[in-house]
């Protein structure tokens, strides 16, 4: 595709459905993958969900005809770093793949607009437990309980970098930027046994 021809960018795979989308993903372990959410069998949020519990060390950027609040969000849910829509032109697709790639999020102006109204509107600008995943939340656990990335890798089974990452997703989805604030968000939802003697 066009993407292959920008400057610092390698693709090393293409998958013509979303079950094949996850099995290139399993095999090449990119960086960033670029789904298209219309892609036949399993569509490409649903994609984005699997790598995101599989694989989560992969970005995912989401190009989608749809532009409705409902499928932002659940982009959004899903653990997307980038959106924005079909049509866009390759310059914006690999400014969005270079800047998800280099750990940022990207989405259009006009998705970024959408999902803001709709957080703001429905009260959800502030980050509640439901918003992160299971594994999210283990990890969030393990970590008000003062456990290191390598503690916490080997009491949950996963790799080191596999932790950081999801403690870099934590930090990015809750808007928190340190441990300790993270363990003050345990405490208070509930989530750490250190609540109790945090409170006495």
């Amino acid at each position: 595709m066009g993407l292959s021809r920008a400057s610092g960018f390698e693709v090393v795979g293409e998958a013509g459905d979303g079950d094949a989308a996850i099995q290139a993903a399993r095999d090449h372990s990119p960086d960033v993958v670029l789904l298209d959410i219309d892609l036949p069998g399993r569509n490409g949020l649903s994609v984005a969900e699997i790598l995101r519990n599989e694989l989560p060390d992969i970005k995912v950027v989401i190009l989608s005809m749809f532009t409705s609040e409902g499928y932002v969000m659940q982009a959004l849910k899903f653990g997307v770093q980038g959106c924005l829509p079909k049509g866009s032109s390759m310059d914006e697709v690999a400014r969005a793949v270079q800047c998800v790639s280099d750990g940022d999020v990207y989405f259009s102006e006009g998705v970024a607009r959408m999902a803001l109204g709709r957080m703001v509107r429905n009260g959800q600008a502030t980050p509640s437990p439901e918003d992160l995943t299971q594994r999210e939340r283990e990890v969030l656990v393990q970590i008000a309980e003062g456990l290191s990335n390598k503690e916490i890798a080997s009491a949950l089974n996963l790799g080191v970098r596999t932790v950081e990452t999801h403690r870099d997703r934590l930090m990015r989805k809750l808007g928190i930027h340190s441990v300790a604030g993270l363990t003050k968000f345990a405490i208070r939802h509930g989530l750490s046994t250190l609540g109790s003697a945090v409170s006495a």
